[in-house]
């Protein structure tokens, strides 16, 4: 059944792709109007009441990025969801600067294209907020991890499953969290967390299962845990790794049973809510040390998502560099209008050991900091132009020494919930995606660079469900 409360509007000059993307996206039930150009898109938009806006970058006439910057005019409540054939850092910084909602890479399949566009008006369809607050900026990415990962999150998020989340510190595990949250029916609940590791084993009972008064020096009055107020909502057990194996076993009663007893009390109470655990140490290593009970680990790791390092997805960097960019510059009144080279090649090769969290940090230094209208090296990594070992380096120095660093510390990483063939799949689809770029999409050019028959890349572009522009 159509719905026109989800309208899509869909831009791009080729008839054929809009064929194609009606199709899909009405399967799901949206109700897609077309346009062929920048100025017919504006017509339609000024005209009706859009969900979602998708549009291509490269069309005649008005160009794909004013055309951006106009439809965000008009209204910037409309998420705008940017695609192109063409994968230039600067095209994905501007787009984010300018406001795009997502950035989607051609060719693309119809199930990705589906999910994000569900993703993006479920998204937008619950307020979340558009600011600087790590648990309310949506994530941000197409490298084939972040794709599966938005796949899940989109599987998962309306069941009350229990989710680990593992990932080193600051890759955005409590993202996925808000993400979960936001797309669940609990979405009108409240999402609580607490930090495990920031208090002590008696704390942080008191925190979650609340006290009597009288049950602990210091406890002067009754008081309600976070379980208790987390009540109809989601709870996000972060670092979960930092927990006692007292605290752990009181934890099992409470995602086995959904009743708890305040510290000090008698009487159980009890809690409707989701679990989301977080944790940035290797929970399996640990249960079998015996540091970790396995009961609850084998409790919590009902739905395994690994967050990857950012620099495990460094596709993703002009994206997350472009969207912090356009926060901080609308945050601080800036005129910041994009990275110049000497920059972008600096980021795309630093591994980020702080992941996105140092990554914002330094945005946000970059943006308050400096002194023309695009972004330098030296805005970025002030501390390497400032050493005294560094005055002579410049940006390529540190690009050469960057990758130098990179390729010392390639490795396989194999965690719970692994599909090999699934990996597999994405390296091919992403040998498939270069050489269709490289050849303008022509098939029998891309099964030459990739020394496969014509036969051969037919079959497995239509497996994997790409499509070309």
């Amino acid at each position: 059944m159509e719905n026109t409360d989800h309208a899509i509007l869909f831009v791009d000059d080729d008839a054929s792709l809009r064929t194609v993307v009606s199709i899909a996206l009405e399967k799901d039930g949206h109700h897609v109007d077309t346009a062929a150009d920048g100025e017919e898109a504006i017509k339609k938009f000024a005209a009706r009441k859009y969900a979602l806006v998708i549009q291509d970058i490269r069309m005649p006439g008005m160009n794909g990025l004013e055309l951006l910057r106009r439809l965000i005019e008009i209204n910037s409540s409309v998420p705008v969801m940017v695609m192109t054939a063409f994968s230039t850092w600067d095209i994905a910084v501007e787009a984010m600067r300018l406001g795009a909602f997502d950035y989607l890479k051609k060719p693309f399949d119809n199930h990705h294209l589906r999910l994000m566009a569900r993703r993006a008006i479920e998204f937008s369809a619950a307020g979340a907020a558009r600011d600087d607050d790590p648990a309310k900026v949506r994530m941000i990415g197409s490298s084939p991890r972040m794709k599966e990962i938005q796949d899940i999150i989109n599987r998962v998020a309306r069941n009350d499953s229990t989710v680990l989340v593992e990932g080193e510190s600051g890759t955005g595990k409590e993202l996925v969290a808000a993400m979960l949250h936001t797309l669940s029916h609990r979405q009108k609940g409240p999402l609580i967390a607490v930090n495990c590791g920031g208090f002590s084993e008696t704390l942080l009972e008191s925190e979650l299962f609340g006290h009597i008064k009288g049950s602990f020096t210091g406890a002067v009055a009754d008081k309600r845990g976070l379980l208790e107020l987390a009540d109809g909502g989601t709870f996000l057990l972060d670092e979960i790794g930092e927990t006692t194996l007292s605290t752990q076993v009181r934890l099992l009663r409470v995602l086995e049973t959904k009743t708890f007893i305040p510290v000090g009390g008698e009487t159980p109470k009890k809690t409707d809510v989701r679990f989301i655990a977080s944790t940035n140490r290797n929970l399996l290593s640990m249960a079998e040390a015996g540091t970790f009970r396995q009961d609850l680990y084998y409790r919590l790791n009902v739905i395994p998502i690994r967050v990857p390092a950012l620099r495990e997805r460094r596709e993703d960097l002009p994206l997350l560099a472009g969207f912090f960019l356009s926060l901080y510059a609308n945050k601080f009144n800036r005129r910041i209008t994009g990275y110049d080279k000497g920059a972008m090649e600096a980021i795309l090769s630093y591994d980020w050991p702080g992941n996105i969290r140092e990554l914002q940090n330094a945005a946000q230094r970059a943006v308050s900091l400096a002194k023309g209208d695009f972004i330098t090296f030296a805005d970025i990594f002030p501390a390497w132009t400032s050493l005294p070992s560094a005055k002579e380096k410049t940006a390529a120095d540190f690009h050469a020494s960057a990758a130098e660093g990179s390729a010392t510390r390639s490795r396989y990483s194999i965690g719970s919930g692994f599909e090999l063939e699934k990996v597999l799949d994405g390296i091919e689809a992403g040998y498939l995606r270069e050489a269709l770029e490289r050849s303008g999409n022509n098939l029998t050019q891309a099964a030459e660079l990739l020394g496969i028959t014509f036969r051969s890349i037919r079959y497995r572009v239509k497996k994997l469900g790409l499509v070309l522009d």
